[in-house]
């Protein structure tokens, strides 16, 4: 029996078991086969090739597969190949998918409505070397990254990188994206880094910050954060070529929870302890795998739901539809609500097969919704010059549920 094979073989099966048929956060084992599955679910072709295809040639070079138990081993690993071609499959219809959303909350023929200097250049590719030769490896040679700045007084908690292109391009728009970790855990420069390096690289500057964390801190502690992260980002954002006058604030789980709260409490004195004067208005909302609920133990007013008003800003919520940590069904009602009571638009994407934090890789569904986060940004840009008095960015009414 060849052993290494067989442990590597037997680890990449248990993934794509995992991520076919996620196990519920509640069960005993839902931690744990959220983590395993996770990798298998969002980088299948990686796994197919540096995991299943070389180990099994390198087994049939080196002579190991000369029994049964080594032909047991051979078996399974084409049984998990089939299981990553359906995951495969899976991601490879989420661009169209995410099309038909952007369709649905923007209107038809949304394209054609771009600026023209926005709409050059926005990708329609799949990066395959990437995807599939270093989807781990995301920090590009023209983006420069600086760490470590301060914007409050709670030490590392406090900290936050700035990521801009290294020709420092002047007017650029803003980006900040606070990580999750179910406000226990997580730092910055951890997740959507190839949302943000691409921006970057694309003459944005982008943001990632640092919060306090529970139990040192509860709510609105890390809402507070993010506020003074804005009001950062207003009085020192132009040291680095940054136009903050055009900002979106982004989030995943926890943090895209958080992102959710500060754009919908625009300029709140309640939040803004010490700095109510500070401009903390956002231009959009991009809201990746969040949480919707309230805050632990402190009911419904600590929700995002509670906060849904009519000059809302604009909101792209993508969630998927195998999220084991937080039910689709909350993003669909959080999307509902919205739609209904905002005069703003809201693009619902929901990702088939996209399991929690499917944006830490350079994978094909991220890729996907990485450029459609920037074709959004875009599209809210283009009507941002042309908005009426009020402020509003006003969207197409579209029928249709989410979808």
């Amino acid at each position: 029996m060849p052993v290494g094979y067989l442990i590597t073989v037997a680890f990449v099966a248990l993934g794509t078991l995992f991520a076919l048929r996620p196990v519920p956060s509640s069960r005993p084992l839902g931690r744990p086969s959220y983590y395993v599955g996770l990798a298998a679910n969002e980088l299948p072709f990686a796994a197919f090739f540096w995991m299943l295809l070389l180990p099994t040639a390198l087994a049939f070079a080196e002579g190991d597969i000369h029994s049964a138990g080594g032909w047991a081993v051979v078996a399974l690993a084409a049984v998990t190949a089939i299981g990553l071609a359906v995951i495969a499959y899976r991601a490879l219809g989420e661009r169209d998918r995410i099309e038909r959303a952007m369709a649905d909350g923007l209107g038809a023929g949304w394209r054609t409505t771009l600026d023209a200097d926005l709409a050059e250049g926005l990708r329609h590719r799949r990066p395959w070397a990437r995807i599939v030769l270093r989807p781990i490896f995301r920090r590009r040679r023209d983006v420069r990254r600086v760490a470590n700045l301060a914007y409050g007084d709670a030490g590392r908690r406090n900290l936050l990188d700035v990521y801009h292109h290294r020709s420092r391009p002047e007017g650029a728009p803003v980006m900040i994206h606070l990580h999750g970790g179910g406000y226990s855990g997580g730092r910055k420069n951890s997740q959507s880094l190839p949302l943000l390096y691409h921006l970057a690289s694309r003459g944005w500057v982008c943001i990632s910050a640092n919060y306090r964390l529970r139990p040192q801190a509860q709510h609105p502690d890390h809402l507070i954060d993010l506020k003074k992260v804005i009001a950062w980002v207003r009085e020192h954002a132009h040291e680095y070529g940054a136009d903050p006058a055009t900002l979106f604030v982004a989030g995943s789980s926890a943090g895209g929870h958080m992102a959710a709260l500060a754009a919908l409490t625009p300029n709140d004195p309640a939040f803004q302890p010490g700095f109510e004067d500070a401009d903390t208005s956002v231009t959009a909302a991009i809201y990746l795998n969040g949480w919707f609920g309230g805050y632990w133990d402190q009911g419904p007013e600590s929700s995002p739901l509670a906060h849904i008003t009519a000059d809302a800003p604009p909101f792209l919520v993508a969630h998927g539809d195998l999220d084991p940590l937080v039910p689709v069904a909350d993003a669909r009602h959080f999307a509902d609500q919205l739609r209904r009571t905002s005069t703003n638009a809201v693009v619902y994407a929901e990702l088939r097969g996209a399991n929690h934090a499917f944006d830490l890789y350079h994978s094909v569904r991220f890729e996907a919704v990485v450029d459609a986060i920037e074709a959004f940004t875009a599209w809210v840009r283009s009507r941002q010059g042309r908005a009426e008095p009020g402020g509003l960015i006003g969207r197409t009414k579209t029928s249709g549920s989410p979808s």
